[in-house]
């Protein structure tokens, strides 16, 4: 099948690489540190593809209405284990790590109380605008916070941050930049002890912060940011299903990206940032942000670890890094990867709809061992 955009050109480094021998790669098993599962039928149509390659996965709280406390948290995680129960799974399979949704007004006992729930393992920072879902957010963090991030320094609980700013005079490309000036770095001034997580890292600017950044900071990393550019949003015309905020960057980012995640550093593990939407809702005028790729996860990072012939690093990365930063155990159990291509399908079910997985109709060279 020819390939729409040049993945194929990524999968055929690997030659150069030196790592063709390479047959099969047992891992343990790995987690996925920033998902969207969304709720209702959609939630039973996508959960099983995220559960037969995770162990855990760290749950975003963008729902309508948003997930503001503890109560809702248990609630959605009660409604998730009803979807794995439907597919024939349990929280043995996979465990849903619950978060909340900060806005301006989240008190201080809030947080407390969901620390000591031991379901919720962190707050999400969608500033207000900045993605799909996120009209509820932050308007000024430490503005409005103070009370909610002194309680989550006290009491260790992660703040995971959608790192981009929303002011429409500042361009599209170079919103994670300015964030870091304007929110990360007097937030670290402010609250030197609090475990940030800076999620979907997209420009080498954000490697070079998080690398150099002092005390407890870290990042995940997207499939598709790994191994694609900005190009394959235009690619023979409008790629609507490339489209994700943060968008994608500029090849040096791209390839910065790369070198963090494979680089065995702690601080950079596995986020999909898997986000499902209808096909509908992002094929018409201003469509929707998020690409699709539970289904095909970890082929896909193993597609970019072995285009710079570092498949043996891809085990601390999706399964070690990110629990000792959560601090919390490794899986008991392995992910088993063949060499054995496999054609990502054109389109997927979901809730009655379809949905089109992130490079559809392409051919991957590894699938997980069923």
């Amino acid at each position: 099948m020819t390939s729409k955009i040049p993945l194929s050109d990524v999968q055929a480094a690997h030659a150069a690489a030196g790592s063709t021998a390479i047959q099969r790669l047992t891992l343990a098993r790995p987690d996925d540190w920033h998902l969207h599962l969304r709720d209702g039928a959609v939630l039973h149509s996508v959960v099983a593809d995220s559960a037969r390659q995770f162990g855990r996965a760290i749950i975003m709280p963008n729902l309508k209405p948003p997930v503001l406390t503890t109560a809702d948290a248990q609630a959605y995680r009660d409604r998730i284990l009803r979807a794995l129960q439907a597919v024939g799974l349990s929280a043995g399979d996979f465990q849903p790590l619950m978060t909340l949704y900060l806005t301006d007004n989240t008190p201080a006992d809030e947080i407390l109380r969901a620390k000591d729930s031991g379901l919720v393992h962190g707050v999400k920072l969608y500033p207000a605008g900045a993605t799909t879902h996120s009209d509820a957010g932050v308007t000024d963090l430490l503005g409005h916070c103070r009370a909610a991030l002194d309680a989550m320094q006290r009491c260790g609980m992660p703040l995971l941050v959608h790192g981009e700013v929303t002011d429409p005079a500042i361009d599209l490309f170079d919103r994670e930049a300015v964030f870091i000036d304007q929110v990360m770095r007097p937030l670290r001034q402010a609250y030197p002890a609090l475990k940030v997580v800076f999620e979907h890292l997209t420009t080498a600017e954000g490697v070079a912060y998080v690398r150099q950044a002092e005390g407890p900071v870290a990042a995940t990393i997207t499939a598709h940011h790994l191994l694609y550019n900005r190009n394959a949003l235009f690619q023979g015309g409008l790629r609507p299903h490339w489209y994700c905020l943060p968008v994608l960057k500029r090849e040096r980012h791209r390839l910065a990206l790369l070198d963090a995640a494979t680089s065995g550093d702690a601080r950079f593990f596995l986020g999909t940032d898997s986000a499902p939407h209808p096909r509908g809702a992002k094929e018409q005028d201003c469509g929707c942000a998020g690409c699709y790729t539970a289904r095909h996860a970890m082929a896909l990072y193993a597609t970019a670890f072995e285009s710079v012939g570092r498949l043996d690093r891809l085990e601390s990365f999706a399964s070690l890094n990110g629990p000792a930063f959560y601090g919390l155990p490794v899986n008991q159990g392995t992910l088993t990867l063949v060499r054995s291509p496999e054609v990502i399908p054109a389109t997927l079910p979901l809730a009655g709809e379809e949905l089109v997985p992130l490079a559809a109709g392409e051919s991957l060279d590894w699938r997980v061992q069923d």
